[in-house]
Order: structure tokens, then sequence, then C-alpha cells
């Protein structure tokens, strides 16, 4: 089985094995095309077990491995069940606690929600997912993505402890300064002249020259509004020298952690386009490396999802229709779907306005009287059915010409 959800809905299988994931132990429970136990029992996380049991379990006919989680500790029995020639899938957590409501009790036990996971995909397909391809490129993606969202993360982090320490001893030079904590010059001057104090003892061909070598621009330019930015306060905060050390050392944390990400930019980059897909994702417009890489490591090749609008549910873009009576009428927005995916997709539909057929679109819906999200919400919906053909046909995008939305000056000529 490639690891899509129609094809392993089409499959009559012989073994459902569902496997509750767990750190040094897995509980496994697989039934057979009846729903008859053929297997119940605790199993270590360990290559050598996993193989005995998938490997018996193989003698008795195709077998679907179905698992509850497919990163960290699920991966070693993917990776054992694809060397050994078995179909995997993946029951998503929300499906899983739905599906358990279907059955008798509400003890929760490894070897109860293992049946579950088993008995769901025997009798309900149509719910698992892919589990993401066990290809080298895509494999290594992932990690390195996972990693950049940590870096991203921390980085965040950082930033806004910086801001804080420096607003507490020099509103003004935060005001100055705090646009340009992702700039490497900045941080090396902050790293050496932490203190209002220290950083007047520096004249302004001392700045430029800590500066340029991270940012030559900026060393040009702001060395001279720092010392305006100093001469608005002459007092001194109580405190500041303690802050000193913590600005200091937070702005040396802040430009290794941009170093770092700007670093594992370009590994990313070498690896996305050794993907036969990146070139088809970045040839849209709001798609760059990391939302590529984003669409990439959860949706895989689209194949998952039989239409778009089954990507746009799972992505929380599918407007939800709201109807009780004559009280309640209308849609609002899904709180479901993958929040990292709906994120992607909407920041890339931000990212898109300024290609002339999405800012044309998004200037309809303003017009029609939706608000800004609102409107990038259409949007990201609207290029989710561009993104899935893109995906189902391997093809770039291709602008499409769309009328804009007419001003008043343009329809009293039309009249």
């Amino acid at each position: 089985m490639s690891s899509t959800k129609d094809e392993s809905s089409r499959i009559a299988y012989d073994v459902y094995c569902g496997v509750d994931v767990g750190k040094s132990e897995h509980h496994a429970c697989a039934l057979d095309r009846a729903g008859k136990r053929v297997y119940d029992k605790a199993l270590p996380n360990d290559q050598d077990a996993l193989t005995r049991v998938l490997t018996r379990l193989r003698a008795l006919g195709q077998v679907l491995v179905v698992i509850d989680q497919p990163a960290s500790i699920g991966a070693l029995v993917i990776a054992v069940a694809r060397h050994l020639g078995l179909d995997v899938a993946y029951l998503p957590g929300l499906a899983m606690r739905r599906i358990a409501d279907l059955y008798p009790g509400e003890g929760k036990t490894d070897a109860r929600d293992a049946f579950i996971i088993a008995d769901g995909a025997r009798t309900m397909p149509h719910t698992l997912l892919r589990v993401g391809t066990d290809d080298e490129t895509l494999a290594e993606l992932s990690v390195l993505a996972g990693y950049d969202d940590d870096l991203a993360s921390e980085s965040t982090r950082l930033t806004n402890r910086l801001r804080d320490a420096l607003l507490h001893v020099h509103p003004a030079l935060e005001r100055l300064l705090g646009k340009y904590f992702n700039r490497i010059g900045v941080l090396d001057l902050l790293a050496i002249a932490p203190t209002p104090t220290a950083l007047a003892g520096l004249d302004t061909t001392t700045m430029s020259e800590v500066m340029r070598p991270g940012s030559p621009r900026l060393a040009t330019t702001l060395p001279a509004k720092i010392h305006a930015a100093l001469a608005e306060q002459t007092v001194i905060i109580p405190g500041t020298a303690a802050f000193g050390t913590v600005i200091a050392g937070v702005a040396t944390a802040l430009r290794d952690t941009h170093t770092r990400r700007t670093e594992l930019a370009a590994e990313l980059e070498a690896r996305l386009e050794a993907h036969p897909l990146a070139q088809v994702l970045t040839s849209m417009p709001g798609i760059g490396l990391r939302t590529a890489i984003k669409i990439l490591t959860i949706v895989g090749d689209g194949s998952a999802f039989p239409t778009a609008g089954h990507l746009a549910a799972y992505a929380g873009l599918a407007p939800v229709t709201r109807r009780s009576g004559t009280s309640i009428k209308g849609e609002t927005r899904s709180q479901r779907g993958n929040h990292a995916l709906k994120s992607a997709l909407f920041l890339s539909a931000f990212a898109s306005l300024h290609d002339p057929a999405s800012r044309a679109y998004y200037d309809r819906k303003r017009a029609a009287g939706k608000r800004h999200n609102a409107a990038l919400i259409c949007l990201a919906r609207r290029r989710v059915d561009v993104l899935f053909a893109m995906l189902r046909d391997r093809q770039p995008y291709h602008p499409t010409v769309l009328n804009p939305v007419p001003t008043p000056e343009k329809t009293a000529q039309a009249a």
C-alpha cells in the first residue's frame, strides 16, 4: 500500500494491527477481518520484538499496521513495519477520541485504545490518514524543520526578553533598536555595550566598526541615531548594571540563534531542492522555503486527500454551517483541523497579496464586506483548490487572470 487514505479504504486486509504507542512499551491488538483478536499483548519498543510479532501476523495474510502517533515514539514501529513490507496508516487523535465514544465503557487503558485503533481501521477505514513517506529526503526535511521551529520559538522568547530588559533601562533606546533585533550587527553591539553608559562611551566610528560585519548598511546610519536616543534620558535606572549582564547574555544567545537558523535554512533549501515536488510548490506565489517544507511534511504528495475539499477540511479552512431552527443560520470559521497547516496556508495567502490574481480575489472579498482576516481565510481556501490540483497533476502554478474589483470611476465610465 502506498500510505494513502483512499487506498487503505479500498484494500480488504486480513489483519488489522492497532498499536497504542508508548515510550518504552507499546500495546498491540490485531484483529482479523471478522473482528476476532489474533494478538493482544504488550509490545516492547524494540526492533527484535516488533519484528517477531509483525512477522507472525504477516503469516496470517495482508497486514495493515495502524498507529496513533507517527513521530518520535512511533517511528520505530513504522520503520520495522515498512522493512517487512507491511502497510502503515495513522489514526489521528481527534478521530480516535470520537471513535472511542462509540465503544462501551469509559476507562482508558492501553489495551482498550489498541483495540479501538484496530477496530476503527477495520470498520471505518475512511478515518485513516497517511503516514509521512519513508522517502529519505522528506524524513530529513521533517527532522530539520522541527529543529527550525524550535529555533524560531527560541528566537521569539529571546527577542521578548531582550526587549523587556532594554525597555526597563532605557525606553528611547528600546524604541530605536527593538525593530532591529533580527540584525546581527545590532546584537554584536549590545553584546559588548549592553548598558546606556557603555554605549555612550563608544563613538560613532567604533559603533560602525562593531556593527559593519553583521549589518553593513545599518553601520552607516544607526550609530548617530543611538547617540541621539541616549541623549533623551540622563537618569540611570536602579539595577541597570544587572540588566546589562542580562542584555549582553541574551543578545549573544539571540545572535547565535539567528546564525544557526541562517545556516539551517541553507541546509533545508538544499534538501528541499532534492524533492520532486519542490519546484511545484515554490512556483505558487506566497510559498517560500519554510512554507513549502511545512506543506510537504504534513500533506506529502496530497494523495491522502480525495478532493481539495478534504484537504481544506483537514487544514480547518472549510466553512462550517450552523443552522438550527429559525434562530441560528449562517457559516462560521472551523476551529478544528491541523493548526500548523492552517497557519502555513493563512500566512502564505497573506504573502501572496503581491500577486495580481490573489490580490484581485482578496479585494473582491473585502468589497463584499469581509474583514481583513476573513478575506484572507477565503483566499487561503481558494488557494487550497489550486494547490491540490498542482500536487495531483505534478504541475507548477499557472497564474489566472481575474477581473479586479471595479472602482467607482470605472463603474461610472461603464455606465
